[in-house]
C-alpha cells in the first residue's frame, strides 16, 4: 500500500519552494548552512529560514511567486544561531540527531510512481494517488472524471466528484508528505529544505540509496556533532547525498518527487 501526490499539490510546493531557497543559497556559498520552512494556502505564502549566506528577501519573493503563482509572501530569513554553525567549524560533521531508515523499494511501490508520472505529464495539476494490491484510486483536479476513466477503467476515481484543488482550496507545509516521498524509508527526520550537513538530508538519502543497492534494510543512528555514520566520515555521507542531488538537478527537483 502506498500514496503518491504530485509535484502541484499544496504540500509539495511548499517542498519545492523550500528547495529552490536552498538551491538559491547553494548558488551563493559552496557549504552553506540553512534551514527553510514554509507555509502556503489561500493566498498567502509564509517562509521562516535560517541563513549563513545573506539573502534578499525580494529573491526568495521571486521563487515564492514562480512556484506558487499568485500569493502574498510574507519572509522572516535570520541568521543562523551561533552554536550550531560552531559545530562546523573545524570541519564537516553530523548536523543533527537522528534515526533513519532505508528501505528497497517494492514493485508495488514503483508502480504507483510510474501511473503518478503518466497522469501529472497530461494533467499537472493537484492530485494525489493510492494503490493498494489490484485497488488503485486516483484524485486528480482539473480533469474530468471520464477522461481519466478512459485510461484507467478499474480504478476508483475522484470518488466525491469533480474537484479544482490547489492552494486555495488546501493549504501546505513543508516535510508533511514524506510517506509519498520516501516510502517504507520514511523516518522523523524532514527531506526538504536544508542543507547537505543536516543529517535529516544527507543521511536519509545515504541509507536509502544503500538500500535499493543492497536490496536490504538500512537502519542508521548519529548524534549531532558525529565524525562518522555507518563506519564512514560524515563528509563521505554527505558527498553522495550532495553526488545524487546533483544528479537529478538539484532540491527543488528533489521536492518534486522525492527519492522515488
Amino acid at each position: 500500500m502506498i500514496e503518491k501526490v504530485n509535484p502541484s499539490h499544496p504540500d509539495k510546493l511548499a517542498d519545492r519552494i523550500a528547495g529552490a531557497v536552498v538551491d538559491l543559497v547553494y548558488a551563493m556559498e559552496r557549504d552553506p548552512k540553512v534551514s527553510v520552512e514554509v507555509l502556503i494556502g489561500h493566498g498567502r505564502c509564509h517562509v521562516v529560514m535560517e541563513s549563513s549566506v545573506f539573502l534578499a528577501e525580494e529573491r526568495v519573493a521571486e521563487i515564492v511567486r514562480r512556484i506558487g503563482g499568485d500569493v502574498a509572501p510574507d519572509i522572516q530569513i535570520v541568521p543562523q544561531d551561533g552554536f550550531l554553525a560552531g559545530n562546523q567549524k573545524n570541519g564537516l560533521r553530523c548536523g543533527d540527531n537522528g534515526i533513519f531508515r532505508g528501505v528497497p523499494l517494492t514493485e508495488e511501490q514503483k508502480r504507483l510512481s510510474r501511473i503518478a508520472r503518466s497522469i501529472y505529464a497530461r494533467y499537472p495539476y493537484d492530485g494525489k494517488y493510492i494503490l493498494n494490491g489490484d485497488e488503485l484510486i486516483l484524485c486528480q483536479s482539473h480533469v474530468r472524471t471520464a477522461a481519466l476513466r478512459a485510461l484507467f477503467p478499474q480504478a476508483r476515481i475522484n470518488p466525491l466528484g469533480d474537484w479544482t484543488g490547489g492552494t486555495d482550496v488546501d493549504t501546505g507545509a513543508t516535510n508533511r508528505k514524506l510517506g509519498s516521498d520516501m516510502a517504507d524509508s520514511v523516518t522523523g527526520g524532514g527531506l526538504h529544505g536544508k542543507d547537505l550537513s543536516k543529517a535529516d538530508v544527507s543521511v536519509n538519502i545515504y541509507a536509502f540509496l544503500k538500500a535499493q543497492r543492497t536490496g536490504r534494510p538500512v537502519e542508521l543512528c548519529c548524534a549531532i556533532g558525529d565524525e562518522r555514520v555507518d563506519g564512514k566520515p560524515y563528509g563521505q555521507i554527505v558527498e553522495e547525498a550532495g553526488a545524487y542531488i546533483a544528479s537529478i538537478g538539484g532540491f527543488e527537483k528533489l521536492a518534486e518527487w522525492g527519492l522515488f
